[in-house]
């Protein structure tokens, strides 16, 4: 089969490999879509990150480059291994990504997401949804509704990033939240948000992406307008929580203008470099400051969001690409023209396009 392979920083090649073997409690899934995320990015363009090194395997997989890329997946369940009782081959299915150490608590009372050493399965190795199939543990295994199309589905995953940092905000009911920098976690940070009911403002440079903003409340664009001021107009006392998407100190600071007296700023961007606090502003406006990292049992939650209409995904999928296309029209286009596109999918076997 074919599929997308990182081998170093800046080298990525599509390889002819061997189809994956099912294990016992494992299943095997033809890849549908596959999303370009952010991350896919970075290690695009400094890794390894997630992604291992030769001098530096994966602890948990124990492999090393060239690994299968790409974690925001959906496709149809083509075998099932032994022991898998809870789907069946045609399934409609979507992948919660994980590698975590053996013996984590994965149960809905587990943070798994915060497991030392956990890594994704496209990153870490476990294969990746940028090719034409993969095997998974039937733990990491979500059955779709038939009304979900498969494109959409494959941004179950990023959206469920959103629905986590959405949590660790802790909002009362009809709150006012302000979500920086409107790129596909952005926007759909902001669609959760909107879903609970909460009013959502956006801001966003990119003319694009401000138009994809209409998900939201409000959105206004931080070149052209005071986004403090904005803020105040809407909500006097500031916004409830504010979700920093950007992972530049402009749109931190915002967050932290923005907020109310007793707000709370969520960091959902991976920074690649430190940032710079206002102490004196956190602590007079007795501010929390919170990270949040992947998701953690948010998947069902997500698809019911999807599966009932409460959030249309199919707005936020601006191209779909074969693999042969990865780089030019998919890399290229996401690091040098990204106000052009929110998310791209891929087909790994071309179907559909």
């Amino acid at each position: 089969m074919r599929a997308a392979r990182f081998y170093d920083r800046g080298d990525i090649r599509v390889d002819e490999i061997n189809e994956p073997i099912i294990k016992a409690g494992q299943v095997g899934i033809d890849v549908a879509w596959c999303g370009i995320c952010g991350t896919d990015l970075h290690e695009f363009l400094d890794g390894p990150i997630f992604c291992p090194s030769a001098e530096h395997p994966n602890p948990i997989t124990g492999e090393v480059p060239p690994v299968t890329l790409g974690h925001e997946m959906s496709g149809v369940v083509n075998f099932i291994g032994e022991g898998v009782s809870g789907l069946k081959v045609g399934d409609h299915v979507v992948v919660e990504p994980y590698i975590v150490p053996e013996g984590t608590d994965t149960s809905e009372t587990g943070h798994y997401n915060l497991s030392e050493g956990s890594n994704f399965i496209g990153l870490g190795g476990n294969g990746g949804g940028l090719a034409e199939k993969i095997s998974v543990d039937e733990r990491w295994v979500h059955k779709i509704p038939d009304n979900l199309p498969l494109d959409e589905a494959a941004l179950i995953e990023p959206l469920s990033v959103g629905y986590h940092a959405v949590e660790r905000a802790n909002l009362s009911e009809k709150s006012t939240v302000l979500v920086v920098g409107a790129g596909p976690i952005g926007l759909l940070t902001a669609a959760v948000a909107k879903a609970q009911g909460h009013t959502v403002i956006i801001s966003e440079p990119s003319g694009l992406r401000r138009k994809k903003a209409q998900v939201a409340d409000y959105f206004f664009n931080p070149i052209e307008d005071d986004i403090q001021a904005k803020v105040h107009e809407i909500n006097e006392k500031g916004v409830d929580a504010a979700f920093e998407c950007t992972s530049v100190q402009p749109g931190f600071d915002a967050c932290l203008d923005a907020i109310r007296m007793g707000g709370t700023v969520v960091i959902v961007a991976i920074w690649g470099k430190p940032a710079s606090v206002d102490m004196a502003k956190l602590v007079i406006k007795e501010a929390n400051l919170l990270g949040t990292i992947a998701y953690n049992n948010t998947h069902p939650k997500t698809i019911d969001l999807v599966s009932t209409g409460k959030i249309k995904l199919d707005q936020f999928i601006t191209a779909k690409i074969g693999l042969d296309d990865l780089i030019d029209k998919g890399f290229d286009t996401l690091i040098h023209h990204n106000e052009t596109a929110v998310k791209i999918l891929v087909s790994p076997t071309g179907k559909g396009l």
